[in-house]
């Protein structure tokens, strides 16, 4: 199988591995045969091993809730400044009314509603910094 020469305290050793198993091995040493057992080391391994704890999921997280009624928060998508607000407060909106100009990213958007009811509360006035998922106004959701 393979052949190898050890000196050990000035002596030479022609060693022979015949045959390699899992916790043994035959060799032949100058000519003399020995069943050998062999000792794992159990070296910690360098790489380190992440162990990260399961992330908890609901039974029913991957439903989407209806809500029917209630009160419909309209949130910044992203950062930004609010340049022009569309309504005011008790005024009724449809479905793709426009309820404020935004500017996020050097550009300028034009949030649209939703969702058809009344505005019931905005959070914001003109020229104010906004963060992601602020709170911008709040939509009274008809029945």
């Amino acid at each position: 199988m393979k052949q190898f020469k050890f000196t050990i305290r000035g002596n030479e050793y022609e060693v022979d591995v015949k045959r390699l198993e899992s916790g043994s091995a035959k060799i032949e040493v100058n000519g003399t045969l020995y069943d050998v057992e062999l000792q794992k080391e159990d070296r910690p391994s360098k790489t380190p091993i992440l162990i990260r704890p399961p992330v908890p999921v609901k039974k029913d997280a991957h439903q989407i809730k209806k809500t029917e009624g209630g009160t419909f928060r309209v949130k910044a998508p992203l950062p930004g400044n609010i340049l022009k607000i569309h309504v005011k407060e008790g005024d009724e909106v449809k479905k793709e009314d426009k309820l404020l100009l935004y500017e996020a990213m050097k550009m300028e958007n034009t949030l649209l509603a939703e969702k058809e009811g009344r505005v019931k509360s905005i959070k914001v006035r003109e020229g104010d910094v906004v963060l992601q998922d602020d709170l911008l106004l709040e939509l009274e959701l008809e029945q």
